[in-house]
C-alpha cells in the first residue's frame, strides 16, 4: 500500500466554501452570519442568542473538507471560547460545538460587541476566569442562505452588518 492509500486524509477542495456569506439559525434560536473569508480566516457577527451582538474580524480558523459538501470549521477565540463547527451546504445543516469558558457561560453579554476594539479586555477577562466549569452547547442549525460573496472582502461583515 502507498502512503496515500493509508492515509485518513481525503481531498481538500476548500471551493464549496471559501467566499461563502452563511446565515444560519440553531435549533436553540441562536442566529449567525459567518463570512468565510479564505481558507484560514473567517469574520461572523452573533444576531441573536445568549451572545447575540457579538461581532469578530478575522479570526483564524483551522478549515478541512470532511467528505463532499461536508466542511469542519475550528479555532479558539481570545476569550477562551474553543468552537467546531460542520457545515452541509447541500443539506442546508449545520453542527456547532462551542465550549464556553465559565465566565462566558456566566455572563454572554461580556463579549457581546465588537471584538476587535476589546481584544485586551477579552483576553484580560479570559486569563483572569474562571474557566471551569466550561459549558458546552452542541446544537443542530438550518442554513437560510448560503450565498457566494468572494474571498477577502472586507464589507461582508461590519459592525453595524445585518443580514
Amino acid at each position: 500500500m502507498s502512503s496515500s492509500e493509508t492515509s485518513a486524509l481525503p481531498p481538500q477542495d476548500l471551493s464549496g466554501i471559501v467566499g461563502y456569506r452563511i446565515l444560519y439559525t440553531y435549533d436553540n434560536d441562536w442566529q449567525y452570519l459567518v463570512y468565510v473569508k479564505n481558507a484560514t480566516t473567517i469574520d461572523y457577527h452573533v444576531l441573536s442568542g445568549d451572545v447575540g451582538g457579538r461581532i469578530v474580524k478575522g479570526q483564524s480558523v483551522d478549515l478541512v473538507q470532511i467528505d463532499d459538501g461536508n466542511y469542519k470549521l475550528s479555532w479558539t477565540e481570545p476569550t477562551g471560547t474553543c468552537v467546531a463547527v460542520n457545515y452541509l451546504p447541500g443539506r442546508h445543516r449545520v453542527h456547532g460545538s462551542t465550549f464556553f469558558p465559565h465566565w462566558v457561560a456566566e455572563d454572554g453579554s461580556a463579549i457581546a460587541l465588537f471584538q476587535n476594539d476589546h481584544l485586551s479586555e477579552m483576553q484580560r477577562r479570559r486569563d483572569a476566569g474562571p474557566t471551569y466549569p466550561v459549558e458546552l452547547i452542541s446544537e443542530f442549525a438550518v442554513i437560510r442562505e448560503f450565498q457566494f460573496v468572494g474571498t477577502n472582502d472586507e464589507s461582508v461583515i461590519t459592525p453595524t452588518s445585518r443580514p
